[in-house]
């Protein structure tokens, strides 16, 4: 469902308390005027996770979400980088991480800042991996953090948002950004992860009303529906 790499540029302008982003294809953001690069619910080492509790999954879950990072990264050359939480499925997940997959973590993180956001499923830093640790981060007017409180000027992630749209005569579900200019709820990153439908009572939460945009990642293009048109 995703477009192929190359093809992949950041084509959807999506802003939050006056602040204008770039909103990614992969379900990256990038801030230009900053150079910062975010994204959210990677879930490194979701396959080897399940694997120990006896459910077997393809081993790649790591390795196709870092080949998304490193080429949103080598497009965007930012100077920082915020994984908004949840960066690794489990607290011992990033000690499972294979050699290769460290030397591309270490290599994306060479020359930038990087921030991990502690997340309900990673709250402990990763110590045996670069980069800073924090709850959250506020840069001007904007507020990072992994689970959203619904206060403006927030950009958060945790709720893995997704739209079901109706088109050519079917239902599709797709990755979004959810945002109603004020905040926004990132869609997860990684290869492995789920869903959950913007209708969630968890989003009514977050928005106070059906006035918000879904912009749903699409096979080229970015699609901007209003949640209203969403099942």
């Amino acid at each position: 469902m995703n477009a192929p790499a190359a093809k992949q540029q950041p084509d959807a302008a999506l802003t939050v308390s006056g602040v204008a982003f770039a909103a990614d294809l992969s379900g990256a953001l990038y801030w230009s005027e900053e150079r910062l690069l975010v994204v959210s619910d990677m879930h490194l080492e979701k396959g080897s996770s399940f694997a120990m509790r006896g459910v077997l999954l393809p081993p790649f879950d790591t390795v196709a979400t870092l080949a998304r990072l490193a080429a949103v990264i080598a497009r965007t050359n930012p100077r920082t980088v915020i994984a908004l939480g949840d960066s690794f499925h489990d607290r011992d997940a990033h000690q499972r991480l294979a050699d290769a997959d460290r030397d591309a973590i270490a290599a994306m993180q060479t020359g930038r800042d990087w921030i991990w956001i502690a997340g309900n499923h990673d709250p402990l830093p990763p110590a045996t991996l670069r980069g800073s640790v924090a709850e959250e981060i506020a840069i001007g007017a904007i507020s990072f953090r992994h689970e959203p409180t619904g206060v403006e000027g927030e950009i958060a992630g945790h709720l893995h948002p997704k739209a079901r749209v109706a088109t050519r005569g079917r239902a599709i579900d797709r990755r979004c950004f959810a945002s109603d200019g004020m905040r926004a709820v990132m869609p997860s990153f990684g290869a492995y992860t789920g869903g959950l439908s913007i209708r969630d009572r968890a989003f009514a939460k977050i928005f106070p009303s059906l006035d918000f945009t879904a912009h749903v990642l699409g096979d080229a293009s970015m699609h901007a529906f209003p949640a209203a048109r969403c099942f």
